[in-house]
């Protein structure tokens, strides 16, 4: 069985999912928009960040988007900042397939994470990643350009938000741009928590 294509994403109320510059990305609106999954106890053991953390819904969607993910696919700028910023072991795991202009070999990290540069499109570099991920599922990593072609291309099956209680004014959007004449969306759950509250979509065309 073929596994799905999908995204999961924390939101600010008005939209944003980052800053737009990378000078502000891991700076206070970001850790504020991300400050529900930091406590959790499957985050703080993924990054190797101590032992304990809480448990319950929020850490349990952490894990299951874990878990169900085979392979990732995310943009050059998400890789250029998250280079920077991983550590050593980085947090996936599995295969990540970079679309990129940049020809560079495949760069193995301790964990399991390999990063794979793909030059020649989205749809090929999600090819490599179906093919890795086996029955399991594809995560559209990011960032918003990125999951924006997937969506416009009709490429993803199904994305998950968590809506977080604060406000950007400005940034990046999660879904500016998109193409809203082919895309009709379907609410599969909506899950408040005490943090965020969680939002799952499956993506028909319109």
């Amino acid at each position: 069985m073929v596994g799905k294509v999908f995204f999961s994403v924390s939101m600010s109320l008005d939209g944003f999912i980052a800053p737009g510059s990378l000078g502000e990305l891991m700076g206070r609106q970001w850790m504020e928009l991300q400050r529900w999954v930091f406590p959790q106890r499957f985050f703080r053991e993924n990054l190797k960040l101590g032992e304990g953390g809480e448990e319950g819904r929020d850490n349990d969607i952490v894990r299951e988007t874990f878990e169900r993910t085979g392979a990732s696919v995310m943009g050059k700028r998400m890789f250029d900042a998250g280079e920077q910023a991983w550590p050593e072991e980085a947090p996936f795991h599995t295969p990540v397939f970079v679309v990129t202009h940049e020809t560079r070999d495949p760069w193995e990290r301790p964990g399991g994470t390999t990063f794979y540069f793909v030059n020649d499109g989205i749809e090929p570099a999600l090819d490599q990643a179906r093919e890795a991920a086996g029955d399991r599922d594809v995560r559209i990593a990011g960032g918003g350009a990125t999951i924006l072609e997937y969506v416009n291309a009709g490429l993803i099956d199904e994305f998950s938000i968590a809506l977080s209680p604060v406000l950007f004014g400005s940034g990046i959007r999660l879904f500016e741009g998109v193409d809203a004449s082919r895309v009709a969306l379907e609410q599969v759950s909506a899950e408040p928590t005490q943090r965020v509250t969680h939002l799952s979509y499956a993506v028909r065309e319109r």
